[in-house]
């Protein structure tokens, strides 16, 4: 790679953005692609396994978070030692921090396994739902620490400018599940018929196929694994401490949201068991919608983050700019599409007319709100480039919880119509005063 390809401080800002971006949509398509897969298949068995799988995104989708932390913190660690040139050292946070990792997530499946059952009925989960729900996080929450380990070993790769393996490493991983998911959930071709238990499964599969892939290329291709490294406790503490320092609190901000979805379920559930699975069902459109736009924001950081430390405030603005410009588009576009046709996709994965009619109320409602809503994300990002976490940390505190959590509460009184109205509101008053604001702090 050239040095003009490497240098975010000049060239043209459009250009950067898109090389940065393209990688990143294959890969963060890929990874949302496993819960898109076992909607779909799941939703062939009934509605009441698409509702139990419905209550368990918010829990899967905030143990995915916390582990997204490390992945962050790996990333930023390893990137800036690449450029001072220590290569010892480098293999030695590579190497204890997926043995941090390994440790964290392993104590995450425990506590998760304790606490299942209690949680889900806390989240207002029906009696008769209970053993759907077990049969598939049960297995899918002693699986964590396969997810985990490829994902920030991933991190690793991109931090020294390789973006293609592991994308080639998650599409491993999709594939896989995308092939297993129909064999282990209906009994194909001689294999066993799981239900639900068999989507969990599957992806259990799939995410051990990355695990292999991702320590064979680290250990084997790239010579980043040294497991001497594992027995020196004294530079353990060492490594805690970099990849902790960053890792905590981007966890924290990031558990906001699914926290925020786990209240939404436990309303919805108060309503009807279909409008938990419409929720299920909308929300991962909406997440598949969206690809492109988180892998913006991933890919504006490091882009934000050099000029930003340079002092170039110019490119900063010009970034931010040509970003906020193509989210309003890409925002609208994918509105006008899921209003014409938000029914139309929604009954690809169920064929309950109560499910479907709930999925297009969602459509209806909260759409009109992506253009401002899907701003924060990406000053989120920013912030995080320009070294300032606890302003995204501020924004989601102050969005999810004094403002949308008073919201819902209303809204519930509602129906199914006050809650997806307190969403859209909500989305659309914070989008405008944090851009407001935020726009404000970086002319200054």
């Amino acid at each position: 790679m050239t040095q003009s390809k490497i240098n975010l401080l000049e060239g043209s800002i459009p250009k950067h953005l898109i090389r940065l971006t393209l990688p990143m949509i294959w890969g963060i398509g890929v990874i949302i692609s496993f819960q898109v897969v076992d909607t779909y298949f799941i939703s062939k068995l009934g509605k009441e396994a698409l509702a139990a799988v419905s209550f368990t995104f918010p829990v899967t989708y905030a143990i995915f978070t916390l582990t997204m932390g490390f992945s962050v913190a790996m990333s930023s660690v390893v990137s800036r030692l690449i450029g001072e040139g220590e290569q010892d050292l480098i293999c030695r946070v590579i190497t204890q921090g997926l043995f941090l990792v390994l440790i964290f997530t392993s104590l995450l499946s425990v506590i998760g396994f304790l606490i299942q059952e209690p949680l889900f009925h806390a989240m207002g989960a029906q009696a008769h739902l209970m053993p759907l729900i077990l049969d598939y996080v049960t297995l899918w929450l002693f699986s964590i620490p396969l997810i985990a380990i490829p994902l920030v070993g991933n991190s690793s790769l991109r931090a020294g400018g390789d973006a293609i393996t592991p994308a080639i490493i998650m599409s491993i991983a999709a594939f896989t599940n995308l092939i297993l998911d129909p064999l282990l959930i209906f009994g194909v071709a001689g294999f066993p018929k799981m239900g639900i238990e068999g989507a969990a499964l599957a992806t259990v599969i799939a995410n051990f196929c990355a695990l292999c892939a991702s320590l064979y290329v680290l250990s084997v291709r790239k010579k980043r694994l040294k497991w001497i490294w594992i027995m020196d406790l004294s530079a353990f503490k060492d490594t805690c401490k970099r990849l902790l320092v960053i890792a905590l609190p981007v966890g924290i901000t990031s558990l906001i949201l699914p926290l925020t979805n786990a209240i939404i379920i436990a309303l919805l559930s108060g309503l009807s068991i279909e409008a938990v699975a419409a929720f299920g069902i909308a929300t991962r459109i909406e997440a598949f919608a969206f690809i492109v736009l988180m892998a913006l924001s991933t890919a504006m950081s490091p882009i934000i983050g050099q000029n930003w430390g340079a002092k170039n405030l110019s490119r900063v603005h010009e970034t931010l700019k040509k970003a906020i410009g193509f989210n309003i588009i890409w925002s609208l576009g994918v509105a006008v599409l899921l209003l014409l046709f938000g029914k139309h996709i929604a009954s690809l994965f169920s064929t309950d007319p109560d499910i479907i009619q709930i999925a297009q109320l969602f459509f209806w409602i909260v759409p009109l709100s992506y253009a401002l809503s899907n701003l924060l994300n990406g000053w989120m990002s920013a912030f995080n480039a320009m070294g300032n976490p606890k302003r995204s940390l501020t924004m989601m505190f102050i969005k999810y919880i004094l403002m949308l959590l008073p919201a819902l509460w209303i809204g519930q009184f509602y129906g199914v119509v006050g809650i997806f109205s307190a969403l859209a509101l909500v989305n659309i008053v914070s989008g405008i005063l944090f851009h407001i604001l935020n726009w404000k702090m970086c002319k200054t």
